[in-house]
């Protein structure tokens, strides 16, 4: 049987994050790509210059359809900016079967532009936080999701981590990406209590606009596929780090471009 997933979030103009990214990601994955869109934004490499929320009820409507006529394995949650929108998603999920849900708690652009209300999160946190097999909160997300600083060593990010846990998801990845240091360093950890560091060098470019859409859709691709939660971590942290090594190679907008999704099937 095709291997589905669906994405639900916000759609990006600029075609580098959100929506587009992560439809890239699952056909780059060789997984079939559905969507639910929850907000449109007019954006592009400069920033995010208006958001128009897509009604809860048409949100909900969209994830009807979906869920009822395909056979989805798995299911990516992204851009979600208003408390009726996350209400509406979190009663859509439990209607259906989604498959492993992998949350992306989307709270600000690579450009700094807020896409999350402050009245928000804290039904983020109790509404969909326990639905989901996965949350992938980089630094700040983490931090402003338990009321604290951002983790500054690998201890903060671990103690971090297990409080994460303790708002109900299943697992964490963590990311380090806006750390500092040669590396780039995440913490994947579930409720077995086994912590593994995912590394890799970091890369030197101003083109990192979608990755952790890219990454969590991977995450996503991955679980779809039936590969084990670990295993689609692991492959993830693999793909999105070569997207990022080729984004050079791409010569998008005049901000920060885009990762490359399809680094291993276009020609150099």
């Amino acid at each position: 049987m095709t291997a589905i997933a669906v994405t639900i979030a916000g759609s990006d103009s600029g075609g580098g994050a959100g929506i587009q990214a992560d439809l890239k990601t699952f056909s780059a994955n060789g997984v079939f790509g559905a969507s639910v869109l929850t907000a449109l934004t007019a954006q592009n490499t400069l920033g995010v210059s208006a958001i128009h929320d897509v009604p809860p009820d048409f949100v909900r409507a969209q994830i009807d359809a979906v869920y009822s006529d395909l056979a989805v394995k798995a299911t990516k949650i992204g851009m979600l900016s208003t408390v009726a929108t996350i209400e509406a998603v979190a009663d859509g999920l439990k209607a259906h079967d989604t498959g492993p849900v992998v949350l992306d708690p989307v709270m600000v652009a690579a450009s700094g532009d807020p896409l999350l209300a402050d009245s928000a999160v804290e039904t983020l946190i109790s509404a969909l936080v326990p639905l989901a097999d996965i949350i992938t909160p980089n630094l700040h997300e983490a931090a402003r999701m338990l009321e604290t600083g951002p983790a500054g060593s690998e201890t903060e990010m671990h103690a971090q981590a297990e409080r994460l846990l303790g708002l109900g998801a299943k697992a964490v990845l963590l990311k380090g990406g806006h750390g500092d240091g040669p590396e780039s360093a995440d913490l994947f950890l579930d409720r077995d209590g086994a912590a593994v560091w995912l590394r890799d060098r970091r890369i030197e470019t101003d083109n990192t606009h979608g990755t952790g859409c890219t990454l969590s859709s991977a995450i996503a691709a991955g679980l779809a596929g039936r590969q084990t939660l670990a295993q689609s971590v692991r492959a993830a942290k693999a793909y999105i780090q070569a997207a990022i090594a080729a984004a050079d190679r791409l010569e998008i907008g005049a901000g920060h471009g885009p990762v490359h999704h399809f680094h291993a099937l276009w020609s150099k």
